[in-house]
């Protein structure tokens, strides 16, 4: 099992750590689409022009190895993570549920104000109230813990699966001899979301390519279609965080399993993730991305797959752990920073692409914007290390912290 030694003697997962650091660069991957460029390009390089090769093999590439699986990644550790913070307080002799809901809550005002002053992808508000929730589930065991997340996965496969086909029928209806309007209009609207119509395009680039101020008012005015996308989520989110909690207590993510065994879950899981994967990308440049095959496959269909590719990835990290390297300790300070990283990440990007910094919004290709990812990687890599080197925490790791216990915790190491 691998674990550190911090102030207070209590052990620290390295696993835990590198997997969420993992994580949180592998994300911006991905993320990057939406800080750049229309929304409907995220799951379609053609949302809004001609993909040059270049395009469709990195939507190829992040859609066989990135999208979705890193996301799942990094639920999973929260879930962990949760469990970790609750069982350390009650040690402490602390009453750990109430320190988890208190945690929660400043969690929620901070993705709040993470998604109306910063950049609108923001996903703490949703691990927030996803967090409220799994609470229900920390003293169950293991087996209920994924019973739990079985019947949420299955939710969200239903609820995903019924819009994909009430997309199909959209289609039917508006593409029919002498279709109603209404019919018309439905499908328009709906078909926005993964072929981005001119209006829209012109709407985003002149909203996110203006002032912070006017970004600010258009975001805070999508508040509540923010948090119905977030309730949409929400079953997705609290399976996966209810698997990593799973883990947690079965020492599937603390690194407790033999090596063996993980290395059957990494081949395995990858494998099946990857065969998935690699169906839906065919059939998305088959059928010229079918508005509701992109939808219902990567929301609906790719459950299970993005799943076991996960589960797979999250092996081989904890495998890869085991070497203690320094490569292996400069990633798990950027997941025990991963809070300060995550939003430093935002501010970052917007910083380039929005209208009160570069102004490069809507002005790049695919590739383009994706050569930032690799300059933020690296900043992540140089400061998290030497900042915990010298502290206990990550910036706003701390005022998380303190204001989740209601006063300043201690910084700076002995």
């Amino acid at each position: 099992m691998s674990t550190v030694a911090t102030a207070n003697a209590r052990p620290r997962y390295l696993t835990l750590d590198v997997i969420r650091g993992i994580a949180v660069m592998g994300i911006l991957s991905v993320n990057i689409v939406n800080f750049s460029m229309v929304q409907a390009a995220y799951l379609n390089p053609q949302a809004y022009r001609d993909a040059s090769i270049g395009d469709l093999v990195l939507w190829a590439v992040n859609m066989l190895l990135v999208d979705g699986k890193f996301r799942s990644l990094f639920s999973m550790l929260f879930g962990a993570s949760m469990l970790l913070v609750i069982d350390k307080a009650e040690s402490a002799g602390e009453w750990g549920a109430w320190l988890h809901v208190r945690r929660m809550a400043v969690l929620l005002v901070l993705g709040l104000a993470h998604a109306v002053l910063i950049w609108h992808g923001d996903i703490l508000a949703l691990y927030a109230i996803a967090g409220f929730i799994a609470l229900l589930w920390a003293r169950s065991s293991v087996s209920r813990m994924i019973a739990g997340a079985i019947i949420m996965a299955i939710v969200n496969t239903i609820l995903f699966g019924a819009i994909a086909a009430t997309l199909v029928h959209q289609d039917i209806a508006a593409h029919a001899p002498n279709a109603a309007p209404e019919m018309v209009r439905n499908w328009n609207a709906n078909a926005s979301s993964v072929f981005a119509i001119p209006s829209d395009i012109a709407r985003d680039q002149a909203i996110y390519g203006g002032s912070w101020s006017g970004i600010v008012t258009y975001e805070w005015s999508k508040l509540w279609a923010f948090f119905s996308n977030s309730i949409a989520l929400m079953p997705d989110t609290l399976s996966l965080m209810l698997v990593g909690m799973a883990g947690h207590r079965s020492g599937f993510f603390t690194g407790a399993w033999d090596d063996r065994t993980y290395r059957k879950i990494a081949v395995w899981g990858i494998g099946v993730g990857l065969a998935g994967h690699g169906a839906l990308v065919v059939a998305n440049l088959m059928t010229g991305f079918y508005v509701p095959l992109v939808l219902g496959g990567f929301l609906a269909a790719m459950v299970p797959f993005r799943f076991a590719q996960a589960l797979g990835y999250a092996a081989l990290f904890v495998l890869w752990s085991r070497s203690n390297s320094a490569a292996v300790k400069r990633v798990a300070a950027v997941g025990r920073a991963a809070f300060t990283n995550y939003i430093g990440t935002s501010l970052v990007c917007t910083a380039v692409f929005y209208g009160w910094g570069l102004g490069l919004y809507g002005k790049v290709t695919r590739v383009e914007a994706w050569l930032i990812v690799p300059v933020v990687w690296a900043l992540m890599l140089v400061w998290s290390k030497p900042w915990l080197d010298r502290f206990r925490y990550g910036p706003l790791e701390w005022f998380w912290r303190s204001l989740a216990r209601g006063r300043p915790q201690a910084m700076r190491k002995g």
